[in-house]
């Protein structure tokens, strides 16, 4: 080992040691907080469940946007249900408008009967405990999802990204997974949905907060707990391996998260601008100027930078590639004038770690994990994560990887509109397959429709 490399490994040693001692502070003064009284989850629509058909296959109903249901298939295919009534909808594709041809009708709703086009089903009774549990030193509400009967089943624990809904509302995947013989602990991250405290994207508050629902996931689960782990998304990504690290679980799934900081994400997705747009190596330094002059008011607490910002907006507003910069946040921050950003921007990127490297966690990480990835994500593009995770695996770390090619941000296939926009059409085929078989330890090197598998089950 090079004397540069000792110091790397001290660095990264030295940094994980100072967040797993902060953490057992974290979790120690948690304790102290009363739990205060407030509803767990506002009542769902009647017609929300999973539903086992008649040809064997399942459907999962879950809420969609505002007076309307979604549909789901285990393979990946979903559509937007609008109201015709007499417990009738019908579908449009994805999160298009567009009718695809397929029907739904509930008529009896409390009887759990449903009919898909022409094939009937009923709803499965999945168990379903509401609870509200210690977070770090605030309230949270959950809900542990088992199938039916007393069978020992593994049990995934679902992490948020950045979204500031509610996932006992919005998260299809407690169902999803339920029903096929998984449990499911699913919880209203701080000041969203029905949990207390303050919104805030801290990713060690997070770490603990997830901690303490893997606890009482396990408590709740009692004798029919199997393997307990975690099944994160986008910021999500970050915070999962933080909380496996300071309190070990059996698992971990990322789906499009990062194992680079959120600075170098935006530098990534502008990098993935101009290659998408067809701009060489020249094109791509000019477009750095902007990333760096976006991170400084980044840095800045959005305090200071935007004459820089201005400079290069000058400087580049009339070439033809500027058009394609988008980023992650520099494209709000081109398209925002300054007095608006010094307002919105610290709320915005409240607590987020912009330099927060994942690394010392990673490197020193045992738990077995798998990180799913778009090809067409230009939100978290992920070729350097890519990079550091196959680096890692072959240094011995339990690390397998998936690529979806034709998959965004979200794990959306998409379809682009005459504009240009990305308009959300399905999941992938395999994308659910591939975790639950990994959850279960026999996920296959092929067979996951286009994924493209690094090394099976870690």
């Amino acid at each position: 080992m090079t004397d540069h490399s000792r110091e790397e490994d001290m660095r990264i040693r030295t940094s994980l040691l100072k967040i797993v001692a902060l953490a057992g502070f974290l979790l120690t003064a948690s304790a102290v907080a009363s739990e205060q009284q407030r509803p767990v989850a506002s009542r769902l629509p009647c017609e929300v469940g999973s539903y086992l058909m008649t040809d064997g296959t399942s459907l999962d109903i879950g809420p969609g946007a505002q007076g309307q249901l979604r549909w789901r298939r285990p393979d990946g295919r979903t559509g937007a249900l609008t109201p015709q009534g007499n417990g009738r909808w019908t579908s449009t594709l994805g999160w298009t408008s567009w009718p695809d041809g397929h029907h739904v009708a509930i008529r009896d709703c409390a009887r759990g009967n449903i009919r898909f086009d022409d094939v009937a089903g009923r709803r499965l009774p999945l168990v379903e405990i509401d609870t509200r549990f210690q977070g770090s030193g605030i309230v949270l509400a959950g809900r542990l999802t088992l199938p039916p009967g007393e069978a020992r089943v593994p049990i995934v624990v679902l992490i948020h990204g950045s979204e500031n809904s509610s996932a006992l509302e919005r998260y299809s995947l407690q169902r999803e997974f339920a029903s096929a013989g998984i449990g499911v602990f699913a919880y209203d991250k701080r000041g969203t949905g029905a949990s207390e405290g303050r919104y805030t994207q801290d990713y060690l508050t997070l770490a603990i907060d997830a901690i303490h629902a893997t606890r009482e996931a396990r408590r709740l689960a009692g004798a029919r707990a199997g393997r307990v782990g975690y099944q994160a998304g986008s910021q999500g990504g970050w915070v999962a391996p933080l909380a496996a690290r300071i309190e070990p679980v059996d698992f971990v799934i990322v789906s499009f998260g990062l194992a680079v900081s959120p600075l170098e994400e935006d530098r990534e997705a502008i990098e993935f601008d101009m290659e998408r747009a067809g701009y060489g190596p020249e094109i791509k330094a000019k477009a750095m100027e902007i990333a760096d002059a976006a991170a400084a008011i980044i840095e800045s607490d959005f305090t200071e930078g935007y004459e820089r910002l201005e400079a290069v907006k000058t400087k580049y507003g009339g070439e033809p590639w500027f058009e394609s910069v988008r980023g992650n946040v520099t494209g709000y921050l081109l398209a925002t004038p300054p007095e608006t950003i010094r307002g919105e921007g610290p709320r915005l990127l409240e607590a987020v770690p912009a330099h927060y490297d994942p690394l010392p966690v990673l490197v020193n990480l045992e738990v077995p994990q798998l990180w799913i990835f778009g090809g067409q994500d230009r939100d978290a593009p992920p070729h350097e994560t890519r990079r550091r995770l196959a680096t890692l695996r072959s240094a011995g770390r339990p690390i397998a990887t998936a690529v979806f090619p034709d998959a965004e941000h979200g794990m959306y296939e998409f379809e682009e509109g005459p504009d240009g926009e990305r308009l959300s059409t399905r999941q992938p085929e395999g994308y659910l397959d591939m975790m639950k078989d990994f959850i279960n330890t026999r996920m296959r090197a092929s067979e996951y429709g286009s994924a493209e598998v690094s090394a099976g089950q870690p």
